[in-house]
């Protein structure tokens, strides 16, 4: 099993940023893909963003390409997501994704473990 702890979210101005943080423990030694995605109200979720664990590799959604980031430091099993420029259209409920496989990280059933997600709010 896998336990993932997400942190940062909050409630902003349009043109700040936030960065969020996705704490992963338990058999971690499997995880290969770590993704965000996002849900807002009345909406489906959707893909924000993937890293691949053990390399460089990322992928983010059109919407949120040039305003995030998405990093990670396997020392500490945790991987980030740098968020500038937002948005009001980014307020949702982001969650933090695992996958015990290498893949492009954009489909939420690519993922096995999810955590319980953070608020991130963004007024105008």
């Amino acid at each position: 099993q896998v336990q993932l702890v997400e942190s940062g979210g909050g409630s902003v101005q349009a043109g700040d940023s936030l960065r969020l943080s996705c704490a992963a423990s338990g058999r971690t030694f499997s995880t290969y893909t770590m993704g965000w995605f996002r849900q807002a109200p009345g909406k489906e979720r959707e893909f924000v963003a993937a890293i691949i664990w053990g390399g460089d590799a990322t992928n983010y959604a059109d919407s949120v390409k040039g305003r995030f980031t998405m990093s990670r430091d396997n020392a500490k099993n945790t991987v980030y997501l740098q968020m500038n420029s937002l948005k009001p259209e980014d307020t949702a409920v982001y969650y933090c994704a695992a996958a015990s496989k290498i893949a492009p990280g954009t489909r939420q059933y690519e993922y096995n473990y999810w955590g319980q997600g953070t608020q991130v709010t963004v007024s105008s």
